[in-house]
């Protein structure tokens, strides 16, 4: 069984008619993006779509699914989105796929926030997942150099070509190794404050349900964050 594509078909289930969609970027969220392409085909359901990605954005054309822009829209009612590690306490890192800066930007409007992963993302802790921090060229080297000092061993992402990766916004990404991340909250809060940081990875306090996918069958859990979420919307 591919456990990704289980993942996406349960998390599409959530989508009703006349919702305003997040299609998140991804190995897991392409499935999503193609069972809600199918749903609209076949069932003949009515919502929009606005993506993360520019490789979303065109899966989604190809699929037939209306699209506007997060500045077209006043609240997304859903978005849905993979991650790269899931702790515990329901904490996250995105960014693998380079798309953390739409992502965050998507869901920081949501309403509601599903991920949707296999069973090997779940940690007790997050940091094994390299932490993508997005930053402008200019000063990176800078960025680099204090990353390095504070034991952070940055890695300035390559492409298979290894050419230095650039974001669907024309950024870099450092990934920083760090094994372990006793303090995501506070890392965050440093990270918010250095000059040239465009985002980082750490998407903390935010998804209302979480769909893991396992050997075992499809669980959905509903988190903590969802009730302060939810009251937030109110």
């Amino acid at each position: 069984m591919n456990l990704k594509k289980a993942a996406g078909i349960e998390a599409a289930k959530f989508v009703k008619d006349g919702m305003i969609i997040g299609l998140g970027t991804g190995s897991t969220a392409y499935y999503m993006v193609e069972e809600i392409g199918r749903r609209i085909r076949e069932e003949g359901l009515k919502i929009t779509g606005v993506t993360t990605s520019n490789a979303t954005k065109e899966q989604a054309k190809k699929l037939n699914i209306p699209l506007k822009s997060i500045d077209e829209v006043s609240k997304v009612d859903l978005t849905i989105d993979g991650a790269d590690e899931i702790s515990q306490n329901f904490q996250g890192i995105k960014g693998g796929g380079a798309a953390l800066l739409f992502e965050k930007i998507v869901a920081t409007y949501s309403k509601q926030i599903i991920w949707i992963v296999d069973e090997s993302k779940l940690v007790d802790k997050l940091g094994k997942f390299p932490l993508p921090i997005e930053v402008i060229p200019y000063g990176s080297q800078q960025l680099m150099r204090l990353f390095t000092e504070k034991g952070y061993h940055p890695v300035l992402r390559k492409t298979k070509s290894n050419q230095t990766l650039l974001t669907d916004s024309g950024h870099y990404i450092i990934d920083l190794h760090l094994q372990t991340i006793d303090a995501p909250e506070t890392l965050a809060k440093y990270l918010d404050q250095l000059v040239g940081v465009v985002e980082h990875g750490l998407f903390l306090n935010m998804v209302s349900k979480v769909i893991v996918a396992s050997t075992h069958g499809v669980t959905v859990t509903e988190t903590p964050h969802s009730l302060k979420i939810d009251h937030e919307n109110n």
